[in-house]
């Protein structure tokens, strides 16, 4: 991943000036001990002038997520001040006391002290990460901190972020909305461009020298896969175009994400299908989106830095057919009918993550532009059945009123051969048909959705709540209903 931010920690404890200092300052020891790898700020603040310190201490090392650590109860305001004049994201946890034999000079209050620090928080309007429990022995707190370099992670990939998309929307393809106001309120640049400006690039890189060495890492990649070694040229050349427009316009910002048109006019004045190279792209973080997804790729986005792995966008596409539920499913997996899907995409996910990835060309787009000659502008695609294994697919979403909804949902892609075309896999979800029901249809989203290879529920949860996302919604279980939900059905 060269696309995604490397999250370098400071711990800063604070200590209320009614309290011992030395309480603060070993307990703080005993935390960075138990995590390893840790810049220990030895700046103990205690007021605002501390605070100041104790801010030009961890950015003189190049501290980009802090750690605020409540040795004892803590001074309310130069705690809080910490997050504000640190600027990055920033995670407020406490210590719980060490012994019975302890709790006359030896007791801290930090369990107190908690309380009032987020209640100055919100006096300030100041973002801060809270655990679910904030409050632990040493080894607690280093997992908590360990739970939180993911979401560090995403938060400093976003604040440093530039969108460029190519194109607008396909037509009919409005779902795939991008009201760009909240991109800014996410501290997201966005760089909207014409495909005209793409294709007057791509035709630049013509005969670009660096095109066989490109050539080359392809054909390492695709193996057996590689059916249709004519079209490799093109599919270098735009990925270099690419990765050239990345670097010349990414301007004051540090990492990039693309947003495509990809269809129709796409394929005849470019030649081929873009499939393949968007798929490289999100193997290195850098995501390229579908049909123009701003959200979509803003979500892959997040998913690789939480993740620091590969992610894909899919189509919440079909449904599974009753006799191969029957067949390959039913009493196999603990999964009902609905709770099953399919997830497609033309073949924009990383080969990596394909049981046999193969270079092919792009059925529905064929019948369209081609149909009764062999494929040649609609080659492209990278296709092959999903490999099974956890995964998440979630969403982060701009709506059409403007405003900022997002979903996670935890299951699984089941070791079922779909017996279909383009880069698809059999999902399975918990309450995938109420979820399909009372959150994707009741809240208007896109067919889009973002796809990580592994459980990060949990973490972009986290992420989405320190974004301010006011409703972040999940496959909720049969016991509690949803708003919607008709409690006579």
């Amino acid at each position: 991943m060269t696309n995604i931010p490397n999250i370098k920690l400071g711990l800063v404890s604070v200590s209320r000036d009614c309290f011992p200092i030395a309480l603060s300052e070993t307990r703080r020891a005993a935390v960075a001990a138990a995590c390893g790898g840790i810049h220990e700020c030895k700046v103990t603040v205690e007021n605002e002038a501390d605070m100041l310190q104790a801010v030009e201490d961890v950015k003189a090392v190049g501290v980009n997520a802090l750690v605020v650590f409540l040795g004892n109860f803590g001074p309310e305001t130069p705690e809080v001040l910490l997050a504000k004049y640190f600027g990055g994201p920033t995670m407020f946890v406490a210590a719980a006391e060490d012994a019975s034999d302890k709790l006359i000079n030896g007791r801290g209050d930090a369990y107190c002290g908690m309380l009032n620090c987020s209640y100055n928080l919100g006096l300030r309007n100041i973002k801060a990460h809270i655990p679910q429990y904030p409050v632990g022995t040493p080894d607690d707190i280093a997992s908590m901190i360990a739970e939180f370099v993911p979401i560090a992670s995403a938060v400093v990939g976003l604040a440093n972020l530039k969108l460029i998309t190519f194109g607008p929307r396909p037509q009919d393809f409005f779902a795939c909305n991008a009201p760009i106001k909240q991109l800014f309120n996410l501290g997201v640049e966005i760089q909207e461009n014409s495909e005209l400006d793409l294709l007057v690039s791509f035709n630049a890189h013509k005969d670009d020298p660096r095109i066989p060495d490109v050539i080359s890492d392809m054909e390492r990649e695709l193996g057996e896969g590689n059916k249709m070694p004519g079209i490799l040229p093109k599919l270098a050349q735009y990925e270099l175009t690419l990765l050239d427009w990345a670097e010349k316009n990414k301007g004051s910002r540090k990492y990039v994400a693309f947003a495509n048109k990809c269809w129709p006019a796409f394929q005849t004045e470019f030649g081929f299908v873009p499939c393949y190279v968007n798929s490289r792209l999100a193997a290195r973080g850098m995501p390229v989106s579908c049909e123009t997804d701003i959200y979509g790729a803003l979500s892959e986005y997040i998913g690789s830095c939480v993740s620091g792995a590969e992610v894909t966008l899919l189509d919440i596409n079909n449904s599974v057919p009753a006799d191969m539920f029957q067949r390959d499913i039913n009493g196999k997996f603990d999964y009902t009918h609905s709770d099953t899907f399919m997830g497609f995409h033309c073949g924009n996910t990383p080969i990596c993550h394909l049981k046999s990835g193969e270079l092919k060309h792009q059925l529905i787009m064929r019948r369209l532009l081609e149909p009764d000659r062999e494929p040649d502008i609609t080659r492209g695609t990278l296709e092959g059945d999903i490999a099974a294994g956890k995964i998440t697919f979630y969403r982060l979403q701009g709506t059409a009123e403007g405003g900022l909804n997002a979903y996670i949902a935890q299951g699984e892609v089941l070791p079922v051969p779909t017996q279909s075309f383009g880069g698809i896999g059999i999902f399975a979800i918990p309450e995938m048909g109420r979820f399909y029901r009372h959150v994707l249809i009741a809240d208007r989203y896109p067919h889009h959705g973002a796809v990580a290879f592994g459980h990060i529920g949990k973490a972009l949860f986290d992420v989405f709540s320190y974004l301010g996302v006011p409703k972040i919604s999940y496959n909720q279980p049969k016991s509690l209903p949803y708003p919607t939900e008709n409690p006579f059905s």
